[in-house]
């Protein structure tokens, strides 16, 4: 059994249900084990259920002959029984779906561990369940977070329907102020019927039996709020308790505003969590999958912000103070909402879950405008993780834009490599940084490469012609040698390079050969450069252009230039690479870090 925001799930599963009752049943108690022993914040939910999946295919797989299926015998060949069900969830779920691996890791894992202490189980389905399933699971696109302009259009829509919601809120309490028993002065009053929701006593049944069976003969003012029992009802209830829906905008700009918060953690909070210090607020937030509690201090804006997440933690318990008096055995969540129990006809509080029909957040964002009276126009998809890698990223290009500042206080640095650091916003202030320290390169680099044909490197060797090269005699021999050769052509003196400092040896070689005074080409060289050429080109096609110009626009001028100032060499140069079928070798950092 499983609680989550007031609703209680009972997990259960009856093997005497299934024709393969013993393996059922050793599944079962492999399941209530692995649970207890791992603390698993689900009680066992999936893996459960699990079990009475594969439980119920072993039954269809194997009709009558089921009953013989257990852990510790082979007389039934299980581990190809789990090869057909494997099979069979990738038809029944898609290619797409992740669920046939979670459940197969699920049962695997059961079977390993009634493995690891029970000699019985044959050594054929430990080696199966020792193994991953066949099926990998598929590797999910990450979140992009929403562009600058769309968190200023989301921000603003939240912040009209708070300022309406509170507007609707005192309307109502001036109206109720006006209410009396509706049992002594008639059901027909908007107000008397907002003194029955405040006394917990307005109920479609009680509707039907006090006012006329059709709506248009009711008074404007009731007709006005609704056109129907149900539709009355939640009317009137809006007009003194907030719904589902009027939560969204709170939590889109709590989650806007705390960019350490998960919507789970928002979601997960209660009144106890949140205490006032005259400073700010600070805020007990519990991240169930990492199993970690902390303590956020979310300090006020000079002079008390409206908007600050102090500010809006006090007006969402102001707006649903009156909801917590009036269901005053509801939980104390923070996200209380009110709304109309279908069942029962009455008003009822309960957390937010905002995953019901009507009340996420794609139907929130669906239902808002923006200032200039046209619907918000917002990427898909409307995910509430988006609005927190939205805040981060906002973050981090206000402190600066290192990695550090965008992994903030609550991941690691790897962590945010996996799930930050593809975003849009990450990529450009990436790319920035990278535009910048080349800037700084290329602001050094005062010549450009200089190139030597077959003839003149004939001649290097004599003092006159290494003279008029701008080389030693010395830099002339090792040139010839080998000795200067940086990859993809050779340079007068690594430790004089223009991009280091300090006399240490060139760290940006061959990358920044083509832009460096130092570099020395040979007409040997030229296919090596033509293939650079094509490398470049093809990584065009692989990267974004603002990312490939960062990367390697300047480069790529620079081999242009040379090879139509020297366009009589390519044609050989060209034939060569054909004819010796030669190929690019570049060194692994500079793929590393250039090619992604």
């Amino acid at each position: 059994m499983s609680e989550r925001h007031g609703s209680t799930t009972r997990h259960i599963l009856d093997p005497a249900a299934y024709q393969c009752t013993v393996l059922a049943a050793q599944l079962a108690d492999e399941a209530v084990e692995y649970v207890r022993k791992m603390a698993l914040s689900d009680h066992g939910g999936a893996y459960l259920g699990a079990v009475r999946k594969f439980a119920a295919f072993v039954d269809g797989q194997l009709g009558d002959a089921a009953e013989a299926a257990r852990l510790d015998d082979d007389r039934v060949d299980l581990p190809e029984v789990i090869h057909e069900w494997e099979t069979a969830l990738r038809q029944e779920y898609g290619l797409r779906s992740g669920q046939p691996y979670r459940l197969v890791s699920a049962v695997l894992t059961l079977i390993a561990q009634r493995g690891n202490r029970d000699q019985a189980v044959p050594e054929r389905l430990r080696r199966r369940a020792a193994a991953l399933p066949v099926f990998p699971e598929p590797k999910s696109t990450p979140l992009d977070e929403f562009s600058n302009a769309e968190r200023i259009d989301l921000r603003d829509a939240a912040r009209r329907r708070v300022r309406e919601l509170e507007a609707r809120l005192e309307r109502g309490r001036r109206l109720l102020e006006e209410g009396r028993d509706p049992r002594e002065y008639g059901w027909r009053e908007l107000p008397h019927l907002l003194w029955a929701a405040r006394g917990g006593i307005l109920t479609t049944a009680v509707l039907a039996e006090n006012l006329p069976h059709k709506p248009k003969w009711w008074p404007a003012a009731l007709r006005e709020a609704g056109a129907g029992l149900r539709a009355l009802v939640t009317a009137v209830g809006g007009m003194l308790f907030p719904t589902q829906i009027d939560l969204m905008a709170f939590r889109v700009l709590l989650l806007l505003g705390m960019a350490d918060t998960t919507p789970e953690e928002l979601l997960d909070l209660k009144l106890a969590d949140i205490e006032d210090t005259g400073e700010g607020v600070r805020v007990v937030q519990r991240k169930a999958r990492a199993r970690r509690v902390r303590a956020d201090l979310h300090p006020a804006a000079q002079g008390g912000g409206a908007w600050d997440v102090p500010g809006l933690l006090r007006r969402l318990l102001a707006a649903t103070t009156m909801t917590r008096e009036v269901f005053p055995d509801a939980e104390s969540w923070l996200f209380l909402a009110t709304e109309l129990n279908f069942r029962t006809g009455e008003l009822a509080a309960r957390p937010a879950t905002f995953t019901r029909d009507g009340r996420r957040f794609t139907h929130w964002i669906a239902a808002q405008e923006g200032g200039d009276g046209k619907p918000l126009a917002i990427s898909l998809p409307h995910d509430a993780r988006r609005l927190r890698k939205t805040a981060k990223t906002a973050r981090a290009a206000a402190l600066g834009g290192t990695v550090s500042d965008l992994a903030g206080d609550d991941h690691h640095v790897e962590v945010f490599r996996g799930h930050y650091a593809h975003g849009t916003t990450a990529h450009l202030m990436a790319g920035r940084a990278i535009a910048r320290a080349q800037q700084w390169v290329f602001q050094r680099a005062l010549d450009k490469p200089l190139f030597v044909d077959a003839e003149a490197e004939k001649h290097l060797t004599e003092p006159e012609t290494a003279k008029a090269a701008g080389l030693s005699e010395g830099q002339a021999r090792d040139m010839l040698a080998g000795q200067l050769d940086m990859g993809l052509a050779h340079c007068r003196d690594p430790y004089d390079s223009p991009f280091t400092t300090g006399s240490q040896p060139c760290h940006v070689a061959p990358a920044m050969c083509m832009l460096c005074r130092n570099a020395v080409v040979f007409t040997s060289q030229l296919p090596r450069l033509l293939m650079l050429a094509d490398h470049i080109e093809t990584m065009r096609a692989r990267l974004e252009p603002p990312r490939w110009q960062a990367l390697w626009g300047r480069q790529a001028a620079a081999l242009t230039e040379l090879f139509t100032e020297y366009a009589e060499y390519i044609p050989a140069a060209r034939q060569e690479i054909e004819d010796k079928r030669l190929t690019l070798h570049l060194p692994l950092g500079l793929r590393t870090e250039y090619d992604r």
